[in-house]
Parts: C-alpha cells; sequence; structure tokens
C-alpha cells in the first residue's frame, strides 16, 4: 500500500525542481523534438544505413531495409578480466534473438572500459578510476552517436559503468534505454572472516599466502562482489530509480532466471519505443522524482558515499541540479531498513534471500518515501512494479507478490522498528569546506572525535606510520592532495584495515580527506570528498601536524581549532604532484585533471546539458 508522500519528500523534491526548472526545460524540449516517430535510421542517406547493417546476417538486413523492422543498440561493458561483466559475454546473442522474436533487430553499438577498484586499489591505477566513469560517458555516446537506433540496452554493473552508462544514455535521452544487470557471484567465505583475516595481515599476524587464500574464498566467481559497496549500490538504484526490469538487481548470473529477466528487457525496449505506443525515453524516466528516489534507496540500504558524488553527476546529465544539502536533508527522514555487509554481516544474496528490493521498495512506499507516481521502464503501475517479485513457471517468466515482509529482521527491518532512525549520511560543514560522512556502520560513541592531526600526502605514508607504531594514540589522520584535480581523486580503502585495528585497540581515531573511501568503507568516523581539495586552495592544506580536529557526525560540522587569526593568516602547504602525472596512463589524462569539477558537482569532467557547469 503506497502512503500520502512524506513533507520533507515532497519538500525537497520540489526545491529540487524549481532550481532545475530553467535547463531542465530546455533539456527536455530538445528529448521531445528527437523522439520522431519514424525509425531513426530512415533519416540518414542511402550509403549511410548501408554502412550501418552491411554486417547484419541476410534475414536482420532484410528487416532493416524495409520499414517496419525497429533497431536497438546494445552497449555494453563486457569483459572476462572481472567478474562482473564476464557474465555478458552471452548476453547479445540472448538479447539479438529476443529482439528478433519481437519483429526488430539488436546489434552491438559500442563497447565501453570496465575497470575494477578491488583491483587498483592502492596502485596508480586508481588514480583513473573516477575518470573511467566520465570515459565511459564519452563512450556511450559515441557508440549511440551513429543514430540509428531506436532504444537501447546498457549493459553494465560496478562502480563507475553504471554512473557513466547512465550518463551517456541521458545525452540521448529521447532514446528509451534499459539497464540489464548481470547479478552477484554466489556467496563464498563471510565477509566477516575477510574482514578478520585482512586485519590480522596489517597486524603482521598472518602472511601473504594465508590472506590470498582468504581473498580468493571471497571472490570466487562470476557476478559483482557480493558486499554492498558501490556496485551493488548501483543495482539498487537501477531499481529505484525504475531503469531496470523489477526485481532484476540481484539475481545470480547464470541461472534460467537471470537469462529470463535478460530476455524480458530485451522484449520490452522493443515495446518502449517512439514507434509503438508506450514511448518511454529515458531523459523523462530520470527526472526529480527519480533523483530522490535513488537517493532515499541510498540512504536506506546504507549505500556506498560513492553515490554522493554519481548521482549528482547523473541527476545534472538531465538537467537537474542535486546536492548535498538535499541528499542530507533525506537522510534526516529516511529510516535505515538494510544490514549488509560493512553495514552488518549478511552479503547481498542474503538481503535478495530475505526479501530483497521488493520489501524495501513496499516498506518506503508504505511510508510514503519514495514517489509512487514515476515513469519507468516496466511501464503501468509506477514504482510499485518494484514492489513485485520475478518468478519462472515452467518456461514463462512472471511477476507476483513477494513475501511481503522481511523473512530476516537481522537483515531487512520495518520503517516502524529500523536499524536506524536516519539513512546515515551526515553533511559536515566548517572552517575545513564541506564533505560527507557515512556514519550508517559506526557506532554511536564514535561519532564524534577530537584529537590531534597527522598530516599525510600519501596513503602509503599512512600505512607506513601505522607500521612504525606512529599512531598508536588518539589521532585524525588527515590525508590530503587526493582530490579530482590533484591525482583524480583515488578511493583510499586500503586505509580502514589499519585505522580500524586503531580503534580495536581503544584510540579514537577518524579520517579527514579530499579523496574517496571505497563503497565498502566501515567503522572509521571520516570526513571524505572535501572540498574545496587542497590542489584548489583548499582549507584542509592549512593543517599541520599536531593541530586539534573535531569531526562531529550528530552536529554536522568539521573544524581546525585554531586561533581564527592564526588560521587565516596561515600559508597552504603544497605537494609536488609530478609522481601522480606520468605512468599507468595518467600522461593520457592531464586534460581530465585540469577540466574536471570540484566533488560536491559530481567531481565531473563532462558537464550537464546546455553548458550546465560540471
Amino acid at each position: 500500500m503506497t502512503a500520502p508522500l512524506h513533507v520533507t519528500v515532497e519538500a525537497v523534491t520540489q526545491r529540487i525542481r524549481e532550481r532545475s526548472a530553467p535547463v531542465r526545460t530546455r533539456y527536455l524540449d530538445q528529448v521531445r523534438r528527437l523522439g520522431e516517430r519514424a525509425p531513426r535510421r530512415h533519416k540518414l542517406g542511402c550509403a549511410n544505413i548501408a554502412h550501418a547493417i552491411a554486417a547484419c546476417g541476410p534475414n536482420d538486413k532484410a528487416g532493416l531495409e524495409g520499414e517496419g523492422a525497429l533497431s536497438i543498440g546494445i552497449i555494453t561493458a563486457y569483459n572476462d578480466m572481472l567478474s562482473a561483466h564476464q557474465p555478458y559475454e552471452t548476453y547479445p546473442q540472448l538479447i539479438k534473438q529476443a529482439v528478433r522474436e519481437a519483429g526488430g533487430v539488436a546489434q552491438v553499438a559500442g563497447g565501453v572500459p570496465a575497470m575494477c577498484d578491488g583491483v587498483t586499489q592502492g596502485y596508480p591505477g586508481m588514480e583513473l578510476s573516477l575518470f573511467s566513469r566520465d570515459t565511459i560517458a564519452l563512450g556511450t555516446a559515441i557508440g549511440l552517436s551513429h543514430d540509428t537506433f531506436d532504444g537501447a540496452l546498457a549493459l553494465g554493473i560496478c562502480d563507475k559503468i553504471v554512473p557513466g552508462l547512465l550518463m551517456g544514455a541521458l545525452a540521448f535521452g529521447h532514446l528509451p534505454t534499459i539497464f540489464v544487470p548481470a547479478g552477484p557471484m554466489t556467496t563464498g567465505a563471510s565477509n566477516e572472516e575477510k574482514s578478520k583475516v585482512r586485519q590480522l595481515y596489517a597486524e603482521g599476524k598472518v602472511g601473504r599466502k594465508e590472506l590470498l587464500a582468504s581473498e580468493m574464498a571471497s571472490y570466487h566467481g562470476p557476478g559483482t562482489c557480493t558486499f554492498y559497496g558501490t556496485a551493488n549500490s548501483n543495482q539498487m538504484m537501477m531499481e529505484v530509480m525504475g531503469l531496470h526490469m523489477p526485481g532484476a538487481a540481484f539475481v545470480n548470473p547464470g541461472t534460467p532466471l537471470r537469462d529470463a529477466l535478460t530476455r524480458a528487457a530485451a522484449r520490452r525496449i522493443t515495446e518502449i519505443t517512439a514507434l509503438g505506443n508506450d514511448w518511454t525515453p529515458i531523459g523523462e524516466v530520470v527526472d526529480e522524482k527519480a533523483v530522490v528516489n535513488g537517493v532515499v534507496g541510498l540512504h536506506a540500504t546504507g549505500g556506498s558515499t560513492n553515490h554522493t558524488i554519481h548521482l549528482v553527476a547523473i541527476a545534472r546529465a538531465a538537467g537537474i541540479a542535486l546536492t548535498w544539502e538535499d541528499m542530507a536533508e533525506l537522510s534526516e527522514v529516511t529510516p535505515l531498513l538494510a544490514r549488509v555487509y560493512p553495514n552488518g554481516l549478511a552479503d547481498v544474496n542474503q538481503f535478495h534471500a530475505a526479501g530483497g528490493m521488493g520489501v524495501l521498495v513496499q516498506e518506503l512506499l508504505g511510508a510514503g518515501l519514495l514517489h509512487a507516481d514515476v515513469k519507468t521502464v516496466a511501464g503501468e503501475g509506477g514504482l510499485g512494479r518494484y514492489a513485485e517479485e520475478p518468478k519462472l513457471e515452467g518456461d514463462r517468466l512472471v511477476w507476483g507478490q513477494g513475501p511481503g515482509q522481511s523473512l530476516d529482521r537481522a537483515i531487512i527491518r520495518t520503517v516502524q522498528e529500523p536499524f536506524d532512525k536516519k539513512g546515515g549520511l551526515v553533511l559536515l560543514t566548517g572552517n575545513l569546506g564541506r564533505c560527507v560522512s557515512k556514519v550508517s556502520a559506526v557506532k554511536p560513541e564514535r561519532r564524534v572525535v577530537e584529537a590531534p592531526a597527522r598530516v599525510f600526502h600519501d596513503q602509503a605514508e599512512v600505512q607506513a606510520a601505522f607500521k612504525a607504531g606512529e599512531l598508536d594514540r588518539d589521532v585524525v589522520c588527515v590525508v590530503r592532495f587526493q582530490g579530482p584535480k590533484a591525482n583524480g581523486m583515488p578511493e583510499l580503502h586500503k586505509l580502514t584495515p589499519p585505522l580500524g585495528i586503531l580503534q580495536d585497540r581503544g584510540f579514537k581515531v577518524a579520517l579527514v580527506t579530499d579523496g574517496r573511501m571505497s563503497g565498502a568503507s566501515g567503522k572509521i568516523p571520516a570526513g571524505i570528498h572535501l572540498t574545496p581539495e587542497a590542489v584548489d586552495g583548499g582549507p584542509i592544506a592549512k593543517i599541520r601536524d599536531g593541530d586539534m580536529i573535531r569531526l562531529d557526525t550528530v552536529t554536522g560540522t568539521l573544524e581546525a581549532l585554531v586561533d581564527a587569526a592564526e588560521w587565516a593568516a596561515r600559508p597552504n602547504a603544497t605537494c609536488d604532484l609530478s609522481p601522480y602525472q606520468t605512468g599507468i596512463g595518467r600522461d593520457l589524462f592531464a586534460p581530465f585533471r585540469a577540466a574536471v569539477g570540484p566533488a560536491d558537482h559530481g567531481a565531473a569532467v563532462v558537464g550537464g546539458p546546455f553548458g550546465m557547469a560540471a
């Protein structure tokens, strides 16, 4: 049952709508102007069309030569190195056959890169990670730029891939687009055991052999990693924003249900093009209501902090101005309903088994925390369709009522009895600038830290200081010159084990950085994505070793407790960034570092429509 919309959700949505109106209006005008009611390839010259269909088989070629067949473009992030994307190898053939049966032709329009932060964590390749999102957006646009397609299917799942695909698709907002997930790998070694071995390794109590065995038992097969990081937060968001087939997010790869959902997406895209009676362009699906639904879903599940950047950039690609203030205000009224590692011990397979997205959406709709009256790729029924559960009846895919309530209250709770009354995302402001903090996995007694600063310019320096015993005290580790302009804003996930150990030893510990933490960040209080960044003259560059820093997620403040006159007169530190600018492909991304916007505007290189600033 859907309840009246919560007053705060309604107010924030209206504020976003009013703020965005001038650019959003021009964006929608373009969407509708380009939504032609004839096959898009027909406006091309004969030679152009011949090039586009030259490689098709005889039947597909005959279809595309004629008047009736519609054309579907596939943008894929397939590679067989990365577990999450390996299943996509077989998707094009499934999709092509399903589209043929529906009277159309599907072609792979282009491939986009898919890199894994799990591989590059702590190494130079991580400095290309955030920029890969905008590269993927550009690649998506190039794939669709042939302008022969009537609809698109986006095959991607992990951290920067889904945001990049979505930003690129929104540049073709007149095209219906459905996102097609691949699902999580089956459960391996528990997240609790994995975390324990990592800490033992950081303390020198086990060796590399034991650590590798533990990691391989966790990451062991095709599919996404099973913790609730950015990749699985992406899948949750695609559901609550109405861009998946309902219930598609967390079905394991290589199963009959997974294949059935993929075929269903292929059939559905043929039904929602401008050639039919249910035109559903992605530029209209991703509206202010859908963006707010994505934010609420993020808060309700304790999702990845990376989406405080990605959601802002995605919204801007649709002409919508979302701010950190909007996200923080929604966090205040959104209860935490899910405990999935690192916010709990369960993995996403256990979350799915406990009722998963269907139960979550039902709970939030029942509390008026999600907009129900939205346009989705699933058609009639609005967001209520996403409270349903897909099942196979023989070979037939059907959607029906799911469990209706959580099957495990240790994993999913009700709005009346949540894990926490708030979503766990806090906006921090003060004399160090603006940043965000995720507290859903931080114990209440750890959410305020006041301690002397220890300043670092590289995460390797933090690890070295930890190993030397220099951090065995109350400390706020300040890791600066890690912002997008400095070095591409890498995640600093390698700091989680040593800082966790210090906290377990009873010390007051916090992290402050203009870099990012992983979507798997957990129990350490941290002020991240600090803006302005150090290289841009941000106050974080003023901090010196020994300065008292107060990080207070209760009052929402981050302060250097330094005399105001001294603080104003203190010069900013500098850093030689040349080691971050060459090697491992970093040379090629100098234009990105020069053009990138601040974290609170999405840390984007590509701007929004009509010159909207990044």
